[in-house]
């Protein structure tokens, strides 16, 4: 890499740490490893080549990099990466990923607003919304890909089309079921209702689906929010589980694995969405398996990530790649 490539990588970085993470020139020029004037330079560089304006305009090289790879070994569209705002804290992997995809979202509605919106749920989704600038689109219909209640019917914390509406002006379709049934014959009830197959079809016919990756770790909002026991928990881990996608449980390679959980869905299934445009957000280094089964769906097509959780997902790429040659 050339010396003035260099610095405008590094320029940019220093300008997601100071403008996304909010730390102090002390604190960047520690993790940068040059003194504060320098981070002083480097993000006055920054703005005199026009990089940083509402949001910042570019990524460092080493991102770059890391989203050419990612297409190439995952078949996709398009890779973003948010980049690490150095600062060790899983924390701010959220708030890089979701800032970042925040100002996505906004730029793809104002750019070519669709019509119809398919939405799924989780954390990094709610963190994205709440980033995202307001667009003007009371014509825009966002629907929930999956059940949007609790196993106690209460609301989902998670679901997030509310919060989309709020931003849009558009219309909300929620499914007023359970993300996962009690059992295969309570599922069964519900998706026999006209009302149910009704708002699953005009779900089906979005255009552009955004959805989140979800792990069975205890840490993933499908323990935490108690919407599977810790007893299902298990389940998923002894039939090798690694991914929830849409509330469909894959393992490493992307396939369903034989559990109870995927016979009580409810939602929309991965078939429904294989030909539409597909963008799921997530961040957070734990979510690297996670994130590597649902990529092997073959339904994502656009992919926006962190720079910790990227680095990891690449090295267990090559991982295996490794193990396949020997």
């Amino acid at each position: 890499m050339k010396a003035d490539e260099w610095t405008t990588s590094l320029a940019i970085r220093a300008a997601w740490m100071s403008f996304i993470g909010r730390s102090t020139q002390g604190e960047i020029a520690g993790r940068l490893g040059v003194s504060p004037a320098k981070v002083h330079r480097l993000i006055a560089h920054a703005q005199k080549e026009g990089l940083i304006k509402f949001h910042i305009e570019a990524r460092p090289s080493e991102c770059v990099e890391l989203e050419q790879f990612l297409c190439k070994r995952m078949n996709l569209e398009n890779c973003f990466i948010a980049p690490d705002l150095g600062s060790g804290d899983e924390t701010d992997s959220f708030t890089a990923v979701s800032s970042f995809a925040g100002q996505y979202l906004h730029s793809l509605f104002t750019t070519n607003p669709p019509k119809r919106i398919g939405v799924g749920m989780g954390r990094t989704l709610q963190s994205t919304i709440e980033a995202m600038p307001r667009v003007h689109l009371p014509e825009l219909e966002l629907l929930s890909v999956s059940g949007s209640l609790t196993r106690r019917l209460s609301a989902n914390p998670y679901d997030v089309v509310q919060q989309l509406c709020a931003k849009t002006g558009g219309e909300g379709f929620y499914l007023p079921v359970p993300y996962i049934a009690e059992t295969k014959a309570e599922r069964d009830t519900f998706v026999s209702q006209g009302a149910v197959q009704e708002l699953l079809a005009r779900a089906k016919a979005a255009e552009l689906f955004i959805i989140g990756i979800g792990s069975v770790e205890k840490e993933g909002h499908l323990v935490q929010r108690k919407l599977i026991t810790s007893e299902e928990r298990e389940e998923l881990l002894e039939s090798g589980a690694c991914s929830d996608v849409m509330g469909r449980f894959v393992d490493i390679d992307g396939n369903e694995v034989a559990c109870s959980l995927n016979e009580k869905a409810v939602g929309l299934h991965f078939d429904d969405v294989r030909k539409a445009h597909v963008v799921a957000i997530v961040g957070g280094y734990r979510k690297a398996k996670a994130t590597l089964a649902a990529l092997a769906t073959g339904i994502i097509k656009d992919l926006i990530i962190d720079e910790v959780l990227a680095r990891e997902l690449a090295g267990l790429l090559k991982e295996n790649e490794l193990e396949a040659t020997t």
